[in-house]
């Protein structure tokens, strides 16, 4: 069975799991209260941030890498189309762009709005990340004006990297979607793996729901 250690982006991980009807277990890692005494969790990262899993043998970090990892030892599966297919292109990209272009910066942008001090709280660097959330936005708008999902017709696996995106941008930062944006989570919410992700993992539903 595989274990999830950390909620934060391990949402994506236990989301992509309730997708594909995979056993998990999801260990709570408390960032906040300190890990210096988790061994458990310092064994498999000992870099120390969430999220990681332990699958048999394989220990692995970092989000997008689990869930192609869990999408290629558990597959095939709908959610990530193959190589050959239309879609492919198109999933490939918001998979990555997901994190890389919208979660990456806001991890910053959040940091300076809720932990720095009063007077860096909107420094050069908080207002550059912003900036590159906001142009990367503009592709899933873009996308979301052509087609109901990232990669086209079909929820896959890019959604759920984006979906979480998203979320983390309303409540960590406070940013309001319109059209064609808020629909699109409407959508992702009503799913019954979002929904029963978001049973299982308690932290992120007191978070995002307060």
């Amino acid at each position: 069975m595989i274990t999830v250690f950390g909620e934060g982006r391990g949402f994506r991980v236990v989301w992509l799991l309730e997708e594909m009807g995979l056993p998990y277990r999801l260990r709570d890692v408390d960032l906040l209260a300190g890990i210096e005494n988790d061994a458990e969790f310092l064994a498999i990262n000992p870099a120390g941030f969430i999220p990681a899993i332990r699958d048999g043998n394989v220990t692995m970090v970092e989000s997008i890498a689990i869930m192609e990892y869990i999408l290629g030892r558990y597959g095939p599966s709908p959610l990530a189309p193959a190589s050959q297919d239309a879609a492919f292109p198109a999933y490939q990209q918001f998979l990555h762009l997901g994190e890389a272009g919208l979660a990456a910066s806001l991890f910053f942008v959040s940091g300076a709005r809720h932990l720095a001090p009063d007077s860096e709280r909107d420094n050069w660097s908080a207002r550059q990340a912003m900036d590159v959330f906001t142009t990367r936005l503009s592709l899933v708008t873009r996308r979301l004006e052509r087609a109901p999902y990232m990669a086209g017709d079909a929820f896959t696996a890019a959604d759920i990297s984006v979906g979480y995106s998203l979320e983390m941008a309303r409540k960590n930062v406070g940013v309001v979607f319109g059209d064609p944006v808020q629909p699109y989570m409407t959508r992702l919410r009503a799913r019954t793996g979002y929904q029963r992700a978001l049973e299982t993992c308690h932290a992120t539903r007191r978070w995002w729901g307060s």
